[in-house]
């Protein structure tokens, strides 16, 4: 337990000083001293004290160590992990760095001077609620708040902190957010993008995205290895990232097989006869190195100049995948086919997104899956 005292001593200039003291042991048995100016001070905090001793959340460093510093050890683990290929990818670790550095540490908005033991739910939310003052995004102040999550589960897994005050703290967006329903290209537009692709190698990449429903980086992790030619399948195991750094896809529904047309297979056995790169480790659409295809520039380049002439509304990479996953809606595969195909973490997601565009007989019985999941 706690115990208050009077302390009394002679300052160098001779002035008699007397402060308040509580003196006791904390968690790990080391005593602790701290002075106060008054006695009601010394026993509020001693009640405190007691109190956060008696539930095991009380930690002494808490009220020495600043959120910089629990922000700045967290980086240092990321990158740590990033070395050693703990699931942690470079672009991971820049965004990580930029939600610290731009808004987390930010001089005025930002909580760099707190103490830990100032962390309650309150105070993140008051956070939060600057991040939205100062015009930043639903979308992008909760992740912004999710890494303010990892930066105080962190300092909890360093035994400097019992609890995480974010943990809860909620963003709300307006009354019409919610999952988005998913438009997909029109087949009149996609017929015009492949008549105007410049060659046979674009269009095979077009093809090849809006048939797999890969995602980019998956697209352009694949290798021949892959692809199973006596059973017509694409084996979905890696994606690569905007730096080039190849890992695991998006989750772990994301390893998956997908069926391949009679047709895809006949371009892709072309494409491999014409390819510099056909070993089984080589990627099936490298660049002219035979390293990943940098996904910004074929855009950029080759894919967004399609559009020029042709009067159609323009849709990114990704809108190719929309295209792919409808196309499996109305040729009749079932809502958890699809969620399959898609790689897709749960069916929710997939009726969340796609629902819209599935027959509702299909509806009635992707709801009783989720049901069935969720409440049996």
């Amino acid at each position: 337990m706690a115990s208050v005292r009077k302390r009394t001593w002679t300052a160098p200039s001779g002035e008699t000083k007397t402060a308040w003291m509580v003196d006791y042991a904390d968690s790990r048995g080391d005593r602790q001293r701290k002075h106060f100016p008054t006695k009601k001070a010394a026993d509020a905090f001693r009640i405190s004290v007691e109190g956060q001793l008696q539930t095991g959340i009380y930690r002494p460093d808490a009220s020495k160590l600043t959120m910089q510093k629990a922000a700045e050890s967290f980086l240092e683990r990321c990158k740590g992990r990033h070395a050693r290929d703990e699931r942690m990818t470079r672009k991971m670790l820049v965004v990580y760095t930029g939600h610290v550095n731009n808004h987390i540490l930010h001089r005025e908005r930002g909580v760099a001077a707190w103490k830990l033991s100032q962390l309650t739910a309150k105070a993140v939310g008051e956070f939060r609620d600057r991040l939205r003052t100062a015009g930043v995004s639903v979308p992008t102040t909760r992740k912004i708040l999710s890494t303010l999550h990892g930066i105080i589960e962190h300092a909890v897994s360093q035994d400097w902190i019992a609890t995480n005050a974010a943990q809860g703290v909620r963003v709300i967006g307006s009354r019409s957010e919610g999952s988005k329903k998913v438009v997909p290209p029109p087949k009149e537009a996609m017929r015009a993008l492949l008549a105007n692709a410049a060659d046979d190698d674009l269009r095979l990449k077009l093809i090849f995205a809006a048939s797999t429903g890969a995602r980019a980086g998956e697209q352009w992790a694949a290798k021949w290895d892959d692809v199973d030619f006596d059973k017509s399948e694409l084996n979905i195991r890696a994606r690569v990232d905007a730096y080039g750094e190849e890992g695991a896809p998006k989750s772990a529904a994301g390893v998956r097989t997908v069926p391949l047309s009679d047709q895809l297979m006949s371009a892709l056995k072309a494409w491999k006869l014409r390819s510099k790169f056909s070993k089984p480790s080589d990627l099936i659409f490298p660049n002219k190195q035979g390293r990943h295809t940098s996904h910004d520039n074929l855009v950029k380049r080759r894919f967004l100049p399609l559009f020029a002439g042709l009067g159609l509304e323009r849709f990114n990479w990704h809108g190719l995948r929309h295209f792919a996953i409808s196309c499996w809606i109305e040729a009749g595969m079932s809502p958890k086919t699809v969620q399959t195909f898609a790689g897709h973490a749960s069916l929710q997601v997939t009726m969340d997104r796609y629902g819209h565009l599935f027959p509702s007989d299909s509806h009635k019985r992707a709801m009783d899956q989720i049901a069935k999941g969720l409440f049996s």
